[in-house]
């Protein structure tokens, strides 16, 4: 239906003790069909999920679980055709869900991407000990150097990776130890 231009997630953990986070995405998506009239999100994670969700474009309509993820139905307020470009801005809140000395942040490339950047805010006095991507189909790990970490103004730690090209059909971890 539509080729990702751009994905960019952010997650934010709130409070040292991993009960609070906020998750945000950014999604430029570049529709390839004629007719579409809603777009599927998903989520996923322990403890409560998806409190304060908040999408535009677009409005949430209904909600499902299948496995371990819930998928969101996403009603577009118009039509959209071949060569329509929409930037999606995704919000939603987690209580409980980073509680264990270890956490990982899941991103899984469904639709072919050009381009995927994920984020994760790490508290001021809670830093992670060692963080590492892991692609879980061809097995392979990249540990995460100093120079995808940077320090916030506010003392908080923001660890990023980007890949260009990601492989359709993978599923990209950020695991961390705190």
């Amino acid at each position: 239906m539509y080729r990702v231009l751009n994905y960019e997630s952010t997650l934010e953990i709130l409070d040292v003790e991993g009960k609070w986070a906020r998750f945000e995405k950014h999604k430029k998506v570049n529709y390839l069909q004629d007719n579409i009239i809603a777009h599927q999100d998903y989520a996923w994670g322990d403890g409560k999920i998806l409190l304060n969700y908040k999408c535009h474009p677009g409005k949430a309509v209904d909600r499902y679980r299948s496995g371990y993820k819930t998928y969101i139905l996403l009603a577009l307020h118009e039509v959209k055709n071949r060569g329509d470009v929409d930037d999606f801005h995704i919000t939603w809140e987690t209580k409980d869900g980073f509680l264990t000395p270890d956490g990982f942040w899941e991103t899984n490339i469904s639709q072919k991407t050009t381009q995927m950047r994920v984020n994760v805010i790490f508290p001021k006095k809670r830093h992670p000990l060692r963080v590492i991507i892991e692609e879980s189909n061809h097995r392979k790990t990249h540990i995460m150097t100093s120079g995808e970490r940077t320090v916030l103004q506010d003392g908080r730690l923001k660890v990023s990776w980007v890949k260009k090209n990601p492989r359709l059909y993978e599923t990209y971890l950020m695991k961390w130890l705190w």
